[in-house]
């Protein structure tokens, strides 16, 4: 369907692509991966139109209709879903919204009191409705109600505006869009961003129902498990195709790595031989001319480059902090209302010595409200929220804290305000941890991108020993290199740890607790993830057995009545 054959992106700030070639087929699913700043939305745009290649050239067979849903998704919160997915068939749309125009001007007081002024809006109305009719308008409003119930809306729902909804649904009204221009191709760049699990969980059902091809750009390995067909994987600028989801890419990649290696070892041996001779006899009276061809012929080799797993990736690592009591945190009765919505109500949750608690629940459960109820950043109407009552130093790492860094500070600069006795040795050895080397770290914060920030958020989160660890979505921008380490280093805290992500792997990795905000109330499951998972089905099974037990009964009672009534009507024919 279409193929990248030896693409190359050059910027004034430097080479992001240098050979990239790899195909799509109709019915695949790939998923393009690698570092942040590896070029992978550039590869998107390159594909869509949105930007030329420097050298090489995209080639199309066909003219396959290409959709792309970006990480901020294009919606307009001020039409009704109904009115907003109809902008997907642009002629159309252009003659509904002149009609929507026309309409509410014939509604007004000014025309119904001129005559003449409301016959000329009529007549225009029926020339657009006779265009509208000419575009198939109504056969596209046909295939808009058809679409509704498969994205999750009713027919009353579509007339709300786009605005009464959460960003999830708003993700579902722009994957709709595209969709109902039956793409050949659909490109997805971080279509996962901000939702939480459930709405994850029906985005990965329906795009495995499209027949489209796809390419996925996530940092969602689940996400990439469960949909993709081929990985795609971009590093200094080359690219490499693998044929499986993301844990087949990551097996067959060890595999390559250690293979890589081990060539890469034996080649710097032979070389550092080589190099050993010439030094040897360079100057030599019978040798220097073996010595010289020596050096000739090493300089023409092949050079094979260390694979990127030897190189250096940034290092997590909490520092040490006193011991807690037997007691972490406490939380009893608590009730907090926002408005009219309830968030808790009684909820209770003790947080022990060493627990490492996954927070979960749709958007707007309280999972954020919780973290801060904790730090104290917010009071409870009701209840009490307590820390200890011995040595629990916390540390809050906020869902936007990456905002809020002085965007007029170096990198180097924003590191030592946190850390001012330090010595410059050790505030750059750790940004070299982060992945700031050399004359990055005097990159203003400004001009960072989002994983840089996040980052070097992070950095200074870790600095501070503490024993509680409060974690708002820590992994957003972060690259999976990056993810990979954090994970390690929340696995050695020695701590108590409550995070908040919609990462379900991440979230596999790291918690050994889970608490689920249901309806206002904490339940927890002292397990794993999958503990968790393997709950959820079993409370599924037993509220199904329960519903069907019930019915029975049900239809028990009403056969009983019904046996009842025949009886007396029975004895009162007799009478």
């Amino acid at each position: 369907m279409i193929r990248l054959e030896r693409v190359t992106k050059i910027y004034p700030t430097g080479e992001v692509l240098k050979d990239i070639t790899w195909e799509i087929k109709a019915g695949q699913r790939v998923g393009l991966v690698g570092v942040n700043g590896a070029g992978k939305s550039t590869q998107l745009k390159i594909i869509f139109g949105l930007e030329q290649p420097t050298s090489g050239e995209v080639v199309r067979q066909g003219e396959p209709c290409i959709a792309y849903l970006k990480q901020e998704f294009d919606v307009d919160t001020s039409r009704t879903v109904r009115e907003e997915l109809f902008q997907a068939f642009a002629d159309a749309a252009l003659i509904l919204n002149q009609k929507l125009v026309v309409e509410s001007a014939m509604e007004t007081q000014a025309a119904l009191k001129d005559g003449e002024y409301l016959d000329g809006l009529v007549k225009e109305l029926g020339i657009l409705q006779a265009k509208f009719e000419a575009l198939n308008g109504y056969q596209l409003e046909a295939k808009i109600e058809k679409l509704l119930p498969k994205i999750g809306f009713n027919s009353k729902e579509a007339e709300q505006l786009v605005g009464d909804y959460s960003g999830g649904w708003q993700m579902r009204i722009a994957l709709g869009k595209i969709l109902l221009q039956d793409p050949d191709l659909l490109l997805l760049d971080e279509p996962t961003n901000h939702l939480d699990i459930e709405t994850i969980e029906w985005l990965e059902s329906y795009l495995i129902e499209q027949n489209a091809a796809m390419v996925i750009i996530s940092h969602d390995r689940k996400f990439l498990d469960k949909i993709c067909t081929h990985i795609v994987n971009t590093e200094r600028g080359k690219s490499r195709t693998y044929l499986g989801n993301y844990t087949s890419y990551i097996e067959q990649k060890i595999l390559e790595e250690e293979s890589m290696q081990a060539a890469f070892e034996r080649q710097q041996k032979d070389l550092n031989t080589q190099q050993a001779y010439i030094d040897r006899f360079r100057a030599s009276a019978t040798r220097s001319t073996q010595a010289k061809s020596r050096e000739k012929m090493i300089s023409k080799i092949d050079r094979i480059e260390a694979p990127l797993h030897s190189l250096s990736k940034p290092i997590f690592s909490f520092p040490k902090a006193p011991r807690p009591g037997r007691k972490v945190a406490s939380i009893e009765d608590l009730s907090l209302t926002y408005g009219e919505k309830i968030i808790f109500l009684g909820a209770n949750l003790q947080i022990e010595p060493g627990d490492h608690i996954a927070l979960v629940g749709p958007n707007g459960s309280g999972k954020s409200t919780l973290l801060r109820l904790l730090m104290g950043l917010e009071k409870p109407e009701d209840g009490l929220i307590s820390l200890g009552p011995h040595n629990i130093i916390p540390n809050y790492f906020e869902q936007n804290q990456s905002e809020a860094l002085d965007l007029s500070n170096t990198v180097i600069e924003t590191l030592f305000s946190a850390v001012p006795d330090w010595t410059q040795t050790q505030v750059r050895s750790l940004l070299g941890n982060f992945g700031f080397t050399k004359d990055e770290v005097f990159k203003h914060v400004g001009n960072l991108s989002g994983g840089e920030k996040a980052r070097l958020a992070l950095a200074l989160i870790i600095v501070r020993p503490c024993n509680l660890l409060l974690l708002d979505e820590p992994t957003n921008h972060l690259d999976i290199p990056a993810k990979e380490m954090l994970e390690n280093a929340i696995r050695d805290f020695s701590g108590s740890v409550v995070i908040v992500s919609h990462d379900r792997y991440f979230i596999s990795k790291v918690a050994n607790r889970i608490v689920e905000i249901r309806d206002g109330q904490m339940f927890l499951y002292r397990g794993n993830y999958n503990y968790f998972l393997d709950k959820k089905k079993e409370e599924v099974k037993l509220k199904q057995e329960e519903l069907a037990l019930a019915e029975k009964e049900a239809k028990r009672i009403a056969n009983r009545a019904n046996q009842r009534k025949k009886k007396l009507l029975r004895k009162q024919t007799r009478n």
